[in-house]
């Protein structure tokens, strides 16, 4: 049975410093071997395949290098790092029986992509489960949240000096071929997200996002809307002057532009919209007892303070900050996200099946990566 998911519990437990996670009892199947024992065995098989893990997203880079660092011996290997949710789940589907490296270890997708995909998943419990908030984990241990964000626009203010304050703005014709996603809509949970914020942000609800859809239609037949997946880079070129991206993509992009070029980032005053991703071990892994070394080290207090370095809320924040583990300068980096809401996984699936389904019929653009 599909379990309801209470997305305004988590935005509460991270909201609230003061509150501890109300989480589950310690579960019965809770690993044994989280040290020495696990390490030994993942250095057996040499490697861990990662996949869809930009080094900006959310500080992966960090994450990555942290990894490696403490355990040494244990190659990572990254497939595909600019691919979308649906991309990391037809990867595991097509790679079965693939013992090599093409077969991904891990992945990291959208909420909406957790639940339904479980069967492609093998269960495992960090060691730290019980600090994860219910709401954020399947309680048989298949995926489990890892942090959230919130969409918004970076904008390159040295190609385009008025800054969009709201998504309405995005239709004026001072933005004619500025604005784009960052993904594909019928495969990208990031891009697929934002066509809900913008049904939010259009008089659109949760539990409808067609006012999304007939937004990005307007803004495609405007001419406003680039068919190009967006990244920090081409921003920085000038490419792309506006980018749709969660909050941590575009504070990330900001700090390594370093003033050149100039850009902002401003959460739209309506369609304010908070997305969770989840991690999930494939249950075809080549190298599982990597994965699980893996899982550890990012649901550690050390893997989430890296994944909140990178501007992300992680699913362990409360716990962390409860305990006093957040270092104030670390703390004061993360933006206002105070009035985001959070769909439920329901809402997010109905969303997911009408945004894909009717992209191409009702927007009509063919997003594609950049040459």
């Amino acid at each position: 049975m599909r379990k309801t998911f209470v997305y305004q519990l988590f935005a509460l437990f991270v909201i609230a410093a003061t509150i501890l996670s109300a989480c589950g009892g310690t579960p019965t199947d809770a690993p044994v071997s989280t040290g020495d024992a696990l390490y030994e065995a993942a250095k057996a098989e040499g490697m861990l395949s990662t996949i869809a893990l930009p080094h900006d997203w959310c500080n992966y880079g960090g994450i990555i290098d942290g990894f490696k660092a403490k355990y040494p011996g244990i190659e990572v290997n990254e497939l595909n790092p600019d691919a979308g949710s649906g991309d990391e789940i037809e990867a595991i589907k097509a790679n079965k029986d693939n013992t090599g490296p093409q077969a991904p270890d891990v992945v990291d997708v959208g909420f909406s992509f957790g639940e339904p995909n479980k069967d492609l998943f093998m269960p495992y419990k960090v060691s730290t489960w019980d600090s994860i908030p219910d709401g954020m984990k399947s309680a048989d241990g298949y995926w489990y949240g890892d942090y959230y964000g919130v969409m918004g626009f970076l904008v390159n203010t040295d190609v385009q000096p008025d800054v969009p304050q709201d998504w309405s703005d995005l239709l004026d014709p001072k933005y004619h071929g500025q604005v784009a996603q960052s993904g594909d809509p019928r495969t990208s949970n990031q891009a697929i997200q934002a066509v809900q914020a913008a049904a939010l942000g259009n008089g659109g609800s949760l539990d409808d996002a067609t006012a999304g859809l007939e937004f990005f239609a307007a803004l495609n037949s405007s001419g406003n809307l680039i068919p190009l997946i967006a990244n920090n880079g081409l921003v920085a070129k000038g490419e792309i002057p506006v980018r749709l991206t969660w909050d941590y993509n575009a504070l990330a992009a900001i700090d390594s532009f370093a003033g050149n070029p100039k850009a902002e980032f401003v959460i739209p005053k309506t369609g304010q919209f908070a997305g969770v991703y989840v991690q999930a071990i494939s249950a075809y892994a080549p190298h599982p007892n990597a994965a699980k070394l893996w899982m550890e080290y990012l649901y550690s207090d050390e893997g989430q303070l890296i994944w909140m370095g990178g501007y992300c809320h992680p699913a362990r924040e409360a716990d962390m900050r409860a305990r006093g583990v957040v270092p104030a300068e670390l703390s004061a980096k993360l933006p206002d996200v105070s009035g985001a809401v959070f769909p439920t996984a329901e809402q997010l699936l109905t969303a997911k099946e009408l945004i894909t389904t009717k992209w191409d019929e009702l927007v009509g653009a063919d997003i594609q990566k950049a040459p």
